[in-house]
């Protein structure tokens, strides 16, 4: 276990961590990051120290050199207010900004023959929120202790010393680090009252690290879930996204659910849980989502894809609107999929999303049925053209939902259906071998349909793109005499 300002590497940039009483030879290894980056922390640190302020590693920077995972994104804490911050950075740092000064953070980036490195400067302090209140009132303290006792858990809560490497852990975070868990520095009343985000925090970090909260964390979630309802839904979502975006987002969905905060930020996910009917002729369908999220992940290629996950957990949501008992004993959800679009683009939009992430989910949700009308591959090549179309950029999206959403344990009915999406698949590329699939359009544009038909810019212009692409897709391509031909008779028709 180690204590407030135990020494690290006996206070030379040469030494090993590995001197360090109570450190695993992981952990050891992992304080190696902290002399990869020493040059730069050393050297603004001894500007702080000659200003006569102290300054110190602190946060997630000192938990990921712990875990061995330290990136160029370095967190300090010092005893100088936010415009003193500003004087010792300025002319030193490559670049610097001062957004966060109201909440006495100050940004740098510093550049060096290792790589850029992006470094935030807080002042010592303590928030608490106002029971009305959306913001945080922000006080500043004036030693390391205060400010690590208003950190969100104890992992979080160690620090470096520097230039002299003392390491500082007041509240045992290093034996917790060691036993995976996630608890508080204060009690988890205070510290979810002080910032309820940290209710979501714990779900992020659980997802992120698989840390586990300890019990008397888990039960202040559930107790002040609601208190999660007073913070602004752009710092909500934000957590929301590293939480999906993490190794293993469903740890993080289920603490959510389980402690009541779902019902709070995403009140689709809990919905889920559906009673089974007495003879269960339908599959659970929240555990169906968690299993169809859990198998996009493992079709990602190109690290994780915020988009295809908010869309694999997401697909299922307009099952409890649609719901029906039949008279033959089955249950159904007939349309769940146009249901669960419009849900997807209400829920987003009240998360602050982006446009066009809406658009790209809702519309993966709204098709993620549609490769179930293929049966044993009695599509026409019109349908497949239309599936593609209506696809568009998403189509590599769709393939990987789409296979996701097969959690059938009957192996027989696993393979069929792996087999009939294989011969969509098989089937799309022989005809972008023959067409232009990517980009499908009629073979006149809207100015030469202009031309053609003597027209001024319109909504017959408009009509009559529409039906030369109506004919492209239901034909394929057509030569440019043919395309003339049909579009003056179909003009001929219309007056």
């Amino acid at each position: 276990m180690s204590t407030a300002n135990e020494p690290i590497a006996n206070h030379s940039s040469t030494a090993t961590p590995a001197t360090v009483p109570g450190l695993s030879e992981a952990q050891a290894l992992g304080l190696q990051e902290l002399l990869r980056v020493s040059p730069v922390a050393d050297e603004i640190a001894r500007r702080f120290q000659a200003a006569g302020h102290r300054l110190a590693l602190v946060g997630g920077s000192v938990r990921d050199a712990l875990l061995g995972r330290l990136g160029n994104d370095l967190d300090f804490t010092t005893d100088a207010r936010p415009e003193q911050v500003l004087k010792l950075v300025r002319g030193w740092a490559d670049a610097v900004w001062d957004v966060g000064i109201a909440f006495g953070t100050v940004g740098a980036r510093k550049d060096t023959s290792d790589g850029s490195f992006l470094i935030e400067i807080t002042t010592y302090r303590s928030e608490a929120y106002d029971r009305t209140s959306r913001k945080p009132e922000v006080t500043y303290g004036d030693t390391i202790e205060q400010d690590l006792v208003r950190r969100d858990f104890t992992v979080n809560a160690m620090a470096v010393d520097l230039p002299g490497r003392g390491f500082v852990d007041p509240h045992h975070g290093l034996d917790d680090l060691e036993a995976r868990v996630l608890r508080t520095p204060a009690t988890p009343e205070e510290s979810f009252s002080d910032d309820p985000l940290r209710m979501m925090r714990a779900a992020r970090f659980a997802a992120q690290l698989d840390f586990t909260p300890v019990p008397e964390v888990v039960v202040a979630m559930t107790a002040m879930a609601e208190r999660i309802t007073i913070v602004s839904a752009e710092r909500v979502q934000a957590e929301l996204n590293k939480l999906l975006l993490a190794d293993h987002p469903v740890k993080g969905l289920r603490l959510l659910v389980d402690t009541g905060l779902a019902d709070h930020v995403l009140p689709e996910l809990p919905a889920l849980r559906l009673e089974s009917d007495e003879h269960h002729r339908h599959k659970d369908v929240y555990e169906h989502s968690l299993t169809v999220l859990e198998q996009a992940i493992a079709l990602e290629q190109d690290g994780p894809d915020l988009t295809l996950r908010l869309a694999a957990l997401l697909h299922d949501i307009g099952k409890p609107r649609t719901r029906r008992f039949e008279l033959d004993g089955r249950v159904s959800f007939h349309h769940h999929e146009v249901v669960g679009a419009k849900m997807t683009r209400k829920r987003m939009r009240e998360l602050k999303y982006s446009k066009e992430l809406i658009d790209e989910v809702s519309r993966l949700v709204e098709l993620h049925l549609r490769f179930h009308g293929y049966g044993s591959g009695e599509w026409t090549d019109s349908a497949v053209r239309r599936y593609i179309t209506d696809a568009g950029p998403l189509l590599e999206r769709l393939h990987k939902l789409t296979r996701s959403d097969c959690t059938t344990r009957n192996r027989k009915k696993a393979a069929a259906l792996s087999r009939t999406y294989d011969s969509l698949e098989k089937r799309i590329e022989e005809l972008r071998e023959q067409e232009e699939l990517d980009a499908i359009r009629p073979a006149l544009d809207g100015n030469q349909i202009m031309e053609l038909l003597g027209l001024k810019p319109g909504p017959q212009v408009g009509k009559a793109y529409k039906h030369l692409l109506e004919l492209r897709l239901e034909h394929g391509p057509m030569e440019h005499e043919a395309a003339v031909a049909v579009l003056k008779e179909w003009w001929a028709g219309q007056q």
